[in-house]
Order: C-alpha cells, then structure tokens, then sequence
C-alpha cells in the first residue's frame, strides 16, 4: 500500500474541520440575523446530505464530476499553472459522450468509445491554450477563459441544431442504455461513475507522488527556478499539466451524462453540467489540491448541494441564503486557518486596548 507521503495528513484535517467550524458559525449568525432558525436549518442540511442511504447517494452523485473537475485544476496549481479551462472541457466531453450515441455502435462498444473519446477530445480542447502558453507565453487564464467560452457557444449550437432530439427540441438524445453507468443505488442518481472518479484521483496521487513527471510537476509549480536549474523542462511539464487536466475534464462531462438519470441527455442552456468545472476549483482547494482530500471535499461539496435543497423544503430559507451558507463555508475551507486566527487576533486588539488584553486594567 502507498504512504500518503506528502501534505495532506491529520494536520491538514484537523484544519478542514476548524474552518468548517468556523463557516457553520458565520453562517448560524446570519440566520439568527434573517429571521430563521439555525438548528432547524442545519438539521435539513445533514438530513439531506448524510442521513441515510437515498441521500448520500444523492451527495456522491453531486460529488462524481466535481472530483474530476477538480483534479484538473489541482494538477494545473501543483505544476504551477492557474488552469481554469475545465467548464469548457466538461461541455465538449458531454457533446462527446452524446455524439457517440448517434453512431449506433455495438453494445459495449460504445460505451468504452464514448469513455475514451470524451477524455480525448477534453485534452484536445486543452491542447491550444497549452500550445499557446508555450509558444507565445499567452497566460492560461485569458486563453482557458475564451476557450471556456467557444465551448458554451459549440455546446448551444451542438444541442440546437445537431445533437437535437427530434422529439423533444429542449434537449439531446438522450444517451444509449449500453452506453449508461448502472445505477449505485437504484432510485437515486448515483451511479458507478464514481469509481470513475475515485480511480482517477488515485491514478493522479500515483502520477505526481511516484513517477518522474509527476515529481517534475511538483518541482517546476514550487520553485520555478530550481526546476530550470535542474534541466527539467518548463515547456513539457505545461503540455503534460494540460493535457491531463483535459482528460479528467473530459471524463467529468461524459460520466455526468452517462450515468444521471432519468434523461441521460443534455438540456438547452445547459442546467446540469453548467459551472462544473467552475466548483471543481472550489473542491481543489477544500482539499488542498490533493487528490485524496479532494475525494472527501468533493463528497462534502455534494452534500452541501444534495443538503441545500432539503434546508429550502424543511427549513424555510431562501435558495439565496442556502448560496451564501455555502459560498461562505468553501471560502472558510478555503482559507487557512492560521491565518483567520492571525486575522481575528489583531481585529481583536483593535476593538479592546492593550492594557485590557494584558490584564493590566479595567
């Protein structure tokens, strides 16, 4: 078995833990604030989440593309690059998965092209910003940006006009059933695309922790300079970040359609699969852009959105204080604690005088 070697151990837990804390704290005093009842209110929230079976099957399908969305942007920061190309790669991965459909290939078949085909082309789409950092230092923000956005117009018009369900104008076709994921819990919308996933953040863990590359990775995103020093090259740990960032982009699209129930297809406007790639940053930095915490931030993550309804249905409050909850327990886990501490204790010796804090007077 492989040792968890590098940052992420019970220190880096114990910190997640502190700043969810911290969030539910926050959180519980804007509540308090608005009229509703906090205790009520987090109840539905772990009702909805973890409570049993129906609703942590729920949390781990919410959970499943953001996993391999999030390892796009992880792999991206460990080599040293602000990758947020991945909104755009779902989409083409998903128009992937959905075209293979209209070729009517043999069961079984079709469901590995439409696997591989989506991870390829989610690399291909990630291959020019790529080629465009390393030929003309164009920064991988701008390019991700405009290529996320060629990706949502490609989609509108793939859904339109060539991936239309001739039945249903609203969406594509939907999905094969050879080409869909069983379902993990029948009933649900969990699907065996989660050992997707999880196999995909462990093949990542092994990828930068156990082979050269990987290593080089880690290196040239820590110290730039040394990496040079050392004769590793700047311009292929680039292409390799992207392209693998790519595939697990890719695969995020073509698993969420494939194994989502009822319609197994994409709706115009995009709903479903719409700001992916952008709450896979989110999870990376919950889990500290390791692959193993981003497994558990993203099953956190899906049980925020899987519990968020549940706090509207049973506890009354509003689907925009249900966002800012959330929004403001990922920015707490987000943040280290340390330096929340650091920041509470000068507000604190702002407020009170020195005197006071010392104990030197009334």
């Amino acid at each position: 078995m492989f040792k968890l070697k590098s940052r992420f151990r019970g220190t880096e837990l114990q910190k997640a833990v502190i700043s969810v804390v911290i969030g539910l704290l926050l959180g519980t005093f804007l509540m308090l604030l608005y009229g509703y009842h906090p205790i009520e209110a987090y109840k539905a929230l772990f009702q909805g989440a973890f409570s049993d079976l129906y609703s942590f099957a729920e949390s781990l399908a919410n959970a499943t593309p953001l996993i391999l969305t999030a390892l796009t942007f992880a792999i991206g920061l460990r080599g040293g690059m602000f990758n947020i190309g991945a909104e755009g790669q779902v989409y083409i991965g998903a128009l992937t998965a959905v075209f293979v459909t209209t070729l009517h290939l043999p069961a079984g078949l079709d469901f590995a092209i439409s696997i591989i085909l989506a991870a390829v082309f989610g690399a291909l789409w990630a291959l020019v910003p790529a080629i465009l950092k390393i030929t003309r230092g164009v920064h991988e923000v701008i390019s991700t940006i405009m290529f996320n956005w060629i990706a949502t117009y490609l989609a509108f018009f793939m859904i339109a006009k060539v991936l239309v369900d001739p039945a249903r104008a609203e969406k594509t076709i939907s999905i094969a059933k050879s080409s869909r994921f069983p379902l993990l819990v029948p009933g649900t919308s969990a699907s065996y695309g989660i050992f997707v996933a999880v196999f995909a953040a462990f093949l990542i863990y092994v990828l930068l922790w156990r082979t050269v590359l990987g290593f080089h990775i880690r290196v040239a995103g820590y110290n730039p300079k040394a990496a040079q020093y050392a004769g590793i090259e700047r311009q292929k740990v680039v292409l390799w970040t992207f392209l693998i960032g790519g595939i697990t982009a890719g695969l995020a699209g073509a698993v969420h359609v494939m194994g989502r129930p009822p319609t197994y297809a994409i709706y115009s406007g995009m709903p479903a699969i719409t700001g992916l790639g952008f709450s896979g940053l989110a999870v990376s930095m919950i889990g500290r852009n390791h692959p193993i915490g981003i497994i558990l931030a993203g099953i956190f993550f899906g049980g925020l959105l899987a519990g968020g309804r549940m706090m509207q249905i049973s506890a009354r409050v509003p689907f925009e204080l249900v966002n800012m909850l959330m929004g403001l327990i990922v920015i707490f886990l987000a943040v280290p604690p340390e330096k929340l501490l650091a920041v509470g204790k000068k507000v604190v010796e702002v407020i009170l005088p020195r005197k006071t804090l010392k104990g030197g007077g009334k």
